[in-house]
């Protein structure tokens, strides 16, 4: 288990409020790398619902779970950039 990054977990807590500890947890079994787990909060769009369907996909194909979050190209790092701001 790794634990999310300082800014996935930003963005965690602004998406998921009073929630977000457990979904830290959810992100953290599921992604082993920053993407992986930007991916799984992305994918959620701020939504319960999503993130149940992004941690299930993460366990599925990872690959799915990045071509979801739009993180499938190499402009990723980019993207994070913009999405979580910088690391």
């Amino acid at each position: 288990m790794t634990a999310p990054t300082p800014r996935v977990r930003r963005r965690i807590e602004a998406d998921f409020g009073e929630r977000a500890d457990a979904v830290v947890d959810a992100v953290a079994a599921a992604g082993s790398t920053e993407r992986l787990q930007a991916a799984i909060v992305l994918a959620a769009r701020a939504r319960p619902d999503h993130l149940e369907a992004a941690l299930r996909l993460a366990a599925l194909d990872w690959r799915d779970l990045l071509v979801d979050a739009g993180l499938e190209h190499a402009d990723w790092p980019a993207r994070l950039d913009a999405e979580l701001g910088p690391s």
